[in-house]
């Protein structure tokens, strides 16, 4: 209350940004990230001391390629942004190109991509960045401005994901966080690696209130040697495949608890790549004199590289899917496009069990994780989707797809196709925000369906007062909402059968 007396909601909101223990001092480390905007002087870390640049080392030339968010892509677009203020989403409309367009950095620094001793097989991943969260320790606080210092391998994605906006969050508020990589081409000197990372950005500051822009994610791959002292390619990139790829929540009041307006929208550009492998930075001759870098004409030495023979790879789609179930494990489970899985599921003759969501299932944090109940598709993916039993089922019986409600939409009124429109019209039926789990048969006739928050809301109720046989609880599990999807599933089998057996 004195805080609040003192400094105003305003002020103590900015305070309690900075104060990450809550114990309502600031110490000089808490307090750095005022000193440097007030100051402009950003000292280094004690992380990046300890590692002395090799003079003679290698340098990467890497550049940034930006296209801002389509603004029109967002649902609030639609009203011409009623209610909402032109502050709010100054950082968003000010963000129109990369903070770096280029950057020169040492190839060494790039080690951070190299495997463990113990994943040196094709497509066995590991976490660059390990993720600290789960659904047991919720998530991160909105209410912060600055990153934290980037500590070990995070400084290297820190650096790299500051070429598109000074203010990146290599560890995102909502699980999974972190960066995961998996080796997907061995030479006898080189490795092609893939990675994915997780991570999101802080568009606004004081006085302003917190807007996060949180891309579904970044992938990339990079071809170093396996001393790292050589990086012959880099690319980084958020896939723009779908129609809607960035999640953007902003808060409207000076604490934890104040209103937050959520919203999607499309990316159609961001990402990094080399403009060619590394160079020395140093040239020496065969005596070990250092000459100079341009020939007597003036014009720049030309390196000549050796092609690299590939001795094992797989291909990139292997290793995607690979880090995406090192993410998610209930990507154990293959989820098909919309319309492919209608084709599997005829030929297979199974039942299609469908996902339809506002938001995406497999970005790092779906948006309707920010929705009045908690969570409903983050909820999903961390538990019932993941649990053996319902793998289990889902692999034997039924064919998965998710789908956003945009894409159903456009494929709805595409009438090229009267099937596939028929297929997303019989789907947005039975639709409600935020989320919709649905079982069909592989003509798209509905069967059974649950919203999700219908569905969060009977698993948190104790056992006596479900009333519904259909959602009934069963003894074999402990957990009421694994048990309770396993019905919905078998549910759903048990009511297709007539359809089936003809």
């Amino acid at each position: 209350e004195l805080a609040l007396k003192s400094l105003g909601s305003e002020g103590l909101f900015l305070f309690s940004s900075l104060d990450t223990n809550n114990d309502l001092y600031l110490s000089p480390e808490e307090f750095k990230p005022i000193a440097e905007k007030l100051t402009g002087v950003a000292p280094i870390s004690e992380f990046e001391e300890e590692e002395v640049p090799d003079p003679s080392g290698e340098t990467l030339s890497v550049v940034a390629k930006f296209q801002p968010l389509v603004m029109e892509t967002m649902t609030k677009s639609k009203d011409g942004f009623l209610g909402i203020s032109h502050v709010a989403l100054s950082g968003l409309r000010n963000w129109t190109a990369p903070a770096a367009p280029m950057s020169v950095m040492l190839a060494r620094q790039f080690k951070a991509f190299l495997p463990p001793k113990n994943k040196l097989d094709l497509g066995d991943p590991w976490w660059i960045i390990p993720s600290e969260l789960n659904i047991f320790t919720g998530y991160l606080s909105n209410n912060r401005f600055y990153p934290p210092p980037p500590k070990g391998k995070e400084i290297i994605i820190h650096k790299l994901l500051s070429m598109f906006h000074p203010r990146p969050f290599v560890k995102t508020r909502f699980a999974p966080q972190g960066a995961v990589a998996c080796i997907q081409a061995i030479s006898t000197f080189y490795y092609t690696i893939a990675f994915r990372i997780h991570a999101e950005f802080q568009l606004n500051e004081p006085p302003d209130f917190p807007f996060w822009f949180s891309p579904g994610q970044f992938t990339g791959h990079i071809i170093l040697s396996k001393d790292s002292s050589h990086v012959r390619e880099f690319k980084l990139f958020v896939p723009n495949n779908r129609s809607l790829n960035v999640d953007m929540e902003w808060l409207y009041g000076a604490s934890e608890s104040s209103n937050m307006e959520v919203d999607i929208g499309y990316l159609p550009q961001m990402e990094l790549e080399s403009t060619g492998p590394s160079i020395p930075s140093v040239i020496h001759d065969e005596n070990g004199n250092v000459i100079d870098s341009r020939d007597p004409s003036g014009e720049p030495i030309q390196f000549v590289f050796e092609e690299i023979t590939w001795q094992q790879e797989i291909p990139w789609e292997e290793a995607a899917q690979k880090l995406e179930v090192a993410m998610y494990p209930f990507k154990k489970v293959s989820y098909l496009p919309f319309t492919q899985a209608f084709e599997r599921a005829k030929a297979e003759k199974k039942l299609v069990h469908s996902i339809l969501l506002w938001g995406a299932l497999d970005d790092h944090k779906p948006l309707s994780a920010s929705l009045p109940v908690p969570g409903s598709g983050r909820t999903l993916r961390e538990t019932v989707l993941e649990s053996s039993p319902i793998l289990a089922l889902l692999n034997e019986s039924f064919i998965s797809s998710w789908s956003l409600v945009k894409e159903l939409e456009e494929l709805q009124s595409n009438r090229e196709n009267e099937f596939y429109s028929k297929l997303a019209d019989l789907h947005l039926e039975k639709y409600n925000f935020p989320v919709e789990m649905i079982i069909c048969l592989p003509n798209g006739t509905v069967i059974h369906h649950i919203n999700a928050n219908y569905f969060l809301d009977i698993t948190s109720m104790k056992p006596e007062d479900v009333e519904s046989s259909i959602f009934s609880f069963s003894t074999n599990f402990e957990d009421p909402s694994t048990a309770t999807y396993l019905q919905f599933l078998k549910e759903g089998l048990q009511r297709a059968k007539p359809y089936l057996q003809t």
